[in-house]
């Protein structure tokens, strides 16, 4: 691996990173949640390769790429694009394990739990329904583990085990995290290191995980974000650098 030099901060690398998520996606809903960057990264795929994306403010409004309501969405017909495959999402995740199961609802036993987060919310019928894509901002053991505590977003063993009418439009395309992005493209469908951030080592990726990553033995670099692409997040989408609040360089 060659050493790549740029003057994009790990933030910007995200946000490209997760644009990326919704390439070739055509004209689907795209849902990003979980933080800035994911917003982000969906209104720059639109700017450039994704023209035909819709976006939405998460409620009843169709938006433009500067969240400006361009249309309206009534609830039952983003239902009908989100249980048709006609939507795709990224989440945020509390935990991950190597199937990509996801946890947002509690730490620990359910019944007593030590810590109540978010709840399941509509991650089961999100990820059996259409593509769900992960963000990350603190790639941690504390994630990444061998299993999670609940599932809530449904990984690739769980929906293989569900059949047909579970995988039909189950894919999770990416998890992109502040230390590179991770994909599923593996015979069994276990999580793989895809790409590293530059600056970051597959070692340190190693031993932020909590269990045994597939890591191959000539790991590239993450996209570098290109200069029209750069020009839009630091000007256009994000002057005030909310980003690197979030994903610090």
């Amino acid at each position: 691996m060659t050493t790549q030099t740029t003057t994009a901060t790990r933030a910007d690398y995200c946000v490209t990173a997760c644009a990326d998520t919704w390439r070739d996606a055509g004209e689907v809903l795209a849902s990003p949640m979980g933080g800035l960057i994911p917003l982000l990264g969906a209104r720059l795929a639109k700017r450039t390769f994704a023209p035909d994306l819709m976006l939405t403010d998460g409620e009843a409004m169709l938006v433009g790429i500067d969240g400006t309501p361009e249309g309206w969405l009534p609830y039952g017909q983003h239902l009908a694009l989100a249980t048709s495959g006609r939507r795709q999402q990224m989440m945020g995740a509390s935990q991950l394990d190597r199937y990509g199961n996801q946890n947002i609802s509690c730490i620990g036993d359910w019944q007593r739990p030590e810590r109540q987060l978010l709840g399941v919310r509509g991650a089961p019928m999100n990820t059996l329904n259409h593509p769900v894509s992960y963000f990350v901002a603190r790639h941690s053991t504390r994630v990444f583990v061998e299993k999670v505590d609940m599932v809530c977003g449904v990984g690739y063993d769980n929906a293989a085990a569900a059949g047909p009418s579970a995988t039909r439009y189950h894919r999770i395309p990416a998890v992109v995290t502040n230390l590179g992005v991770l994909d599923f493209e593996t015979p069994d469908h276990s999580m793989r290191l895809a790409s590293l951030h530059p600056g970051v080592t597959a070692d340190e990726v190693r031993a932020a995980t909590g269990f045994d990553l597939v890591i191959p033995e000539d790991v590239p670099y993450t996209r570098e974000p290109a200069a029209d692409e750069l020009r839009l997040i630091r000007d256009v989408l994000d002057p005030k650098g909310g980003r690197d609040r979030e994903v610090p360089s």
